[in-house]
C-alpha cells in the first residue's frame, strides 16, 4: 500500500511543510503521518482544475468509462488492503469496513455504466406559430469544477460518491477528506490518476487537498467552482451552502433516523433490525436507528425481545471478526455521546440496557422516555445509542417521525400494505424503508434527505445528473 508522498495537485504530487498523525481510534497508536494542505495549495488545485476543465469536458464517453472501470478494477485487486486501512484510520469494525469496500466497488461500476446514459432529447417547438420550421433539442453538459468534501465515517465510499460521478459527467474534481481520515482517500485518488493515465485522460482531472476550515472555505467560496458536494454535519453544511451561493450545492447532512414498529409487525425481525441498524459502524452512520417508536400494544413484548439480545452486540477491538461496536473516532466524540446520555437521564430518561463506557468504548445503549427536546432525541447522536418511545398507534408514530428538523431515512415494520403506503405518503424523509433497517441503501438509488438533512441526491445515476446542466438548442434550418 504505497502512493507518492505529498498531495496530488496538478500533474504531480506536491510536498507539504506539515504533517499530522492519523491515529487508530481503538488505542491511539499512530497509523501514519498525513500531509496537511494549506489555502495556497487549495487555490493552486483550483487553478489546475479550471485550466483542465475544457479538456475533461471534451473527453470521449469511452475514455471516461475506461477511467471509471479502471478504478473499479484497481480497487477490487486491493480489497483486503483497503479494508485493513479503513479499520486502522476509522476504527470501524471489520465487518463494516468490508461493507464499505463492497459498496465502493458498486459505486465505480455503476458510474461507468452511467456514462452511456448521459443524453438529451428532441422537443416540439411548433406549439406556437413562431416555432414553425424550428428544430429543438437539449443536451447535458458538465457543470464545471466540482469540490467534493467527505465525512470521516466512510472515507473511501463518500469520496467515491463525489469523484466517480464527477468523472462520469466530465467534470474535474478537487477532493477534500476529513482531517481524521485522509489515508484511504489519498490512496483512492492515486488509483484514479493511475487509471486516468492508462486511459489517456489528464491525471489532474482528480486532485486532493487536506487541511482545516481555511482550506475548505477557500475551495467552496471560489466563484470558478461549478458545484460543491458535501457529506457531514448539518451545521457545516448550512455554512457551506451560504458560502458557496449562488453555486450549486449537494448536501448530505445529519439525521436522527426513526424506526416504527406497528402493532402487526414481525417483532423478532424488528428487534433484529434495531440491533443491526442501531449499532453498525459503532453508531457513526447518518441513517443508523436513533429514534425507536413502538405501538403500545406490542411495546412490552418488543422491548423484551430487544433487550434479551442486546448482549449480542459485541464491543471490543475493531480488527476482530465478532466486534460490532468499537471506539468512536476520537475522545471528544465519546465524551459528547456520554454527556448527551447523562443529560437525557437527568431529564427523566431511563436506561433500559447498556449505558456508560467500557475501556473507552460506549456500550450499546437503549434509553426510554427521552424528552423530545433532549439532544439524544432531537439531534444526531452519532454513537451506539437508541431511544425508545411508546406510541398509541402508527399515526402518532408518523407525527413524531416528522416532528424533527431532519428528514433523511425512516423505516416501518408492518405486515400491512396499507401501513406501508401510508408511510410512503406521510413520512417527510428522503427514503422510506419497509421491513428493513433505515440504514439500508442501494448505491444505484437516489439517496438524500429533506429539511435539515440536505438537498440533492447521491447514487451514480442521480449524482451524474446533478453534476450536469441542460443546454437548450434551437435551430432554424
Amino acid at each position: 500500500m504505497r502512493y507518492p508522498d505529498g498531495l496530488p495537485i496538478g500533474t504531480g504530487w506536491v510536498s507539504t511543510s506539515d504533517t499530522e498523525p492519523v491515529r487508530f481510534p481503538f488505542d491511539g497508536s499512530v497509523v501514519a503521518h498525513a500531509p496537511v494542505g494549506t489555502a495556497e495549495l487549495a487555490r493552486r488545485a483550483l487553478d489546475e482544475a479550471v485550466a483542465i476543465a475544457p479538456e475533461v469536458a471534451a473527453l470521449p464517453s469511452r475514455t471516461r468509462r475506461a477511467v471509471l472501470s479502471g478504478v473499479r478494477d484497481r480497487l477490487a485487486d486491493r480489497q483486503d488492503e483497503l479494508v485493513e486501512l479503513l479499520v486502522a484510520e476509522t476504527g470501524k469494525p471489520l465487518v463494516d469496513c468490508r461493507v464499505e469496500v463492497a459498496r465502493t466497488l458498486v459505486t465505480w461500476e455503476a458510474a461507468a455504466e452511467e456514462v452511456a446514459r448521459l443524453h438529451g432529447e428532441t422537443v416540439p417547438l411548433d406549439l406556437l406559430p413562431s416555432g414553425d420550421g424550428l428544430v429543438g433539442f437539449w443536451t447535458r453538459k458538465p457543470i464545471g469544477v466540482v469540490v467534493g468534501i467527505a465525512g470521516f465515517n466512510y472515507p473511501l465510499l463518500l469520496a467515491s460518491h463525489k469523484i466517480a460521478p464527477s468523472i462520469a459527467a466530465g467534470c474535474p474534481v478537487v477532493a477534500k477528506p476529513a482531517p481524521a481520515t485522509p489515508l484511504a482517500t489519498l490512496w483512492l485518488v492515486h488509483l484514479v490518476r493511475e487509471a486516468a493515465a492508462e486511459a489517456g485522460a489528464p491525471v489532474s482531472m482528480v486532485q486532493l487537498v487536506t487541511g482545516d476550515v481555511e482550506v475548505g472555505s477557500t475551495l467552496v467560496t471560489d466563484p470558478r467552482v461549478g458545484a460543491v458536494s458535501f457529506t457531514g454535519s448539518a451545521a457545516v453544511g448550512h455554512r457551506i451552502a451560504r458560502d458557496a451561493a449562488p453555486r450549486k450545492t449537494l448536501l448530505e447532512l445529519g439525521s436522527n433516523a426513526a424506526l416504527v414498529v406497528a402493532e402487526d409487525a414481525d417483532l423478532d425481525a424488528a428487534a433484529d433490525a434495531v440491533l443491526r441498524g442501531g449499532f453498525y459502524a459503532s453508531g457513526q452512520a447518518c441513517i443508523s436507528v436513533q429514534r425507536l417508536l413502538v405501538v403500545d400494544s406490542v411495546a412490552d413484548e418488543f422491548t423484551g425481545k430487544l433487550l434479551a439480545r442486546l448482549g449480542e452486540v459485541v464491543i471490543g477491538d475493531p480488527r476482530e471478526e465478532t466486534t460490532r461496536v468499537s471506539a468512536l473516532i476520537d475522545e471528544r466524540s465519546t465524551r459528547r455521546v456520554l454527556d448527551w446520555v447523562e443529560q437525557a437521564v437527568g431529564a427523566g430518561a431511563k436506561v433500559l440496557g447498556g449505558g456508560g463506557a467500557e475501556g473507552g468504548i460506549v456500550r450499546p445503549t437503549v434509553l426510554a422516555d427521552v424528552p423530545e427536546d433532549a439532544d439524544c432525541w432531537a439531534e444526531e447522536i452519532f454513537g451506539p445509542v437508541v431511544c425508545l418511545r411508546r406510541v398509541s398507534d402508527v399515526d402518532e408514530a408518523f407525527e413524531l417521525v416528522n416532528a424533527s428538523r431532519y428528514g433523511l431515512h425512516a423505516s416501518v415494520f408492518s405486515r400491512s400494505l396499507n401501513t406501508a403506503f401510508r408511510a410512503l405518503d406521510r413520512l417527510e424523509v428522503g427514503g422510506v424503508v419497509v421491513n428493513e433497517v433505515p440504514g439500508f441503501r442501494s448505491d444505484t438509488m437516489p439517496y438524500g434527505g429533506v429539511k435539515d438533512s440536505g438537498i440533492g441526491r447521491e447514487g451514480p445515476r442521480f449524482a451524474v445528473e446533478e453534476l450536469t446542466v441542460t443546454r437548450m438548442a434551437v435551430i432554424r434550418p
